[in-house]
C-alpha cells in the first residue's frame, strides 16, 4: 500500500498565510506524532510606514525558517 505525498504548505506572504501555514504544519506533525518547536510570534511593533527592514519582513523570514525546519522533521 502506498501513501500519497502531501504537498508542503507554501511560504507565507503575510500574517494570515503564516498563521494558516503554522496551523497546517502543526496538524501534520500532530498526526505523525511529532512535536515541532513553537512558531515565531507575530510582530506587535509595526509602525505601518512601510519601513525598509520592517518587523514583518523579519517575521516572514523567521516563518520561512520555521517552515523549512518543520519540513525536515515531517514525513514526506
Amino acid at each position: 500500500m502506498t501513501s500519497a505525498a502531501v504537498a508542503a504548505p507554501t511560504p507565507a506572504v503575510d500574517g494570515a498565510t503564516a498563521q494558516a501555514m503554522f496551523l497546517a504544519m502543526q496538524q501534520r506533525a500532530t498526526d505523525a506524532g511529532i512535536t515541532l518547536r513553537n512558531p515565531p510570534p507575530e510582530p506587535t511593533t509595526c509602525c505601518g510606514r512601510g519601513c525598509n527592514g520592517c518587523v514583518w519582513e523579519g517575521f516572514l523570514d523567521a516563518a520561512e525558517y520555521w517552515r523549512q525546519e518543520a519540513l525536515l522533521q515531517l514525513p514526506g
